[in-house]
C-alpha cells in the first residue's frame, strides 16, 4: 500500500506543527502526530520544542534540562540522557541551538536566531507545552515515593549478584501479595 501525502507525491510530509526535518528521520506511522502515544507525556517533536523553549528562557546543560523537566512534571516524567542529548544534538544540527563550551568542558546550549524564529512561528504549540504539567490525575506523593523505593531496592539487590531460587520466590511472593492488596484498594 503506497502512502500518499496531500500533494500526491508519495512522500510523507510533517504536520504543520512539527519541526522541519522530522519526517526525514522518523518515517514510521507511530511518529505521525495524531495525539500522544499511550504512556508518553510528549511525542518526539513536542519534546524538541519544549527543550528549545527552555533554552530560549535560560541557556542550559543537558542535566539541568532533565531536572527542570522532571520538576515541571511533578516527578511524573523524567527524560533520560539518552533522549535529552540526542535531542540537543539535533537542535544544534538544525541550527536552532549552539553550544558554548565552559571552562569545566561542560556544554551549555543556547538558542539561535533560527530557533527563535521557529518558536515564534509555533507560539501556540510552545505555550501549550510550557503550561503542560504532569499526569492529569496526579499520583499522590507517598505512592510515588513508595514506587521509587521499590525500584531502587530491586536495582540494588540485582547489582549484588545472582539471586538464589528461594530468594527469588520470596521476592515474587511479596510483590504478588502487594499487587493483590493494591487491587483491593
Amino acid at each position: 500500500m503506497e502512502n500518499k501525502s496531500k500533494d500526491g507525491s508519495g512522500r510523507q510530509t510533517p504536520e504543520p506543527d512539527q519541526m522541519p526535518g522530522h519526517d526525514r528521520h522518523h518515517r514510521g506511522a507511530h511518529h505521525r502526530r495524531r495525539g500522544r502515544r499511550a504512556g508518553r507525556l510528549f511525542d518526539y517533536g513536542e519534546l524538541r520544542t519544549l527543550i528549545l523553549a527552555m533554552i530560549a528562557r535560560k541557556p542550559s546543560h543537558g542535566y539541568e534540562l532533565i531536572k527542570v523537566i522532571e520538576e515541571r512534571m511533578g516527578g511524573h516524567y523524567s527524560p533520560s540522557p539518552g533522549v535529552i542529548y540526542p535531542t540537543l544534538s539535533w537542535l544544534e544540527d538544525m541550527g536552532y541551538a549552539v553550544v558554548q563550551i565552559e571552562e569545566t568542558a561542560r556544554k551549555r546550549y543556547r538558542i539561535t536566531a533560527e530557533g527563535e524564529a521557529f518558536l515564534t512561528a509555533n507560539r501556540a504549540a510552545v505555550d501549550e507545552l510550557l503550561t503542560r504539567e504532569g499526569e492529569p490525575d496526579s499520583v499522590p506523593e507517598p505512592l510515588i515515593r513508595a514506587i521509587e523505593n521499590l525500584k531502587l531496592a530491586l536495582r540494588l539487590r540485582l547489582r549484588r549478584g545472582p539471586i538464589e531460587e528461594a530468594s527469588a520466590r520470596a521476592i515474587a511472593a511479596a510483590l504478588d501479595e502487594a499487587a493483590l492488596m493494591i487491587e483491593r484498594c
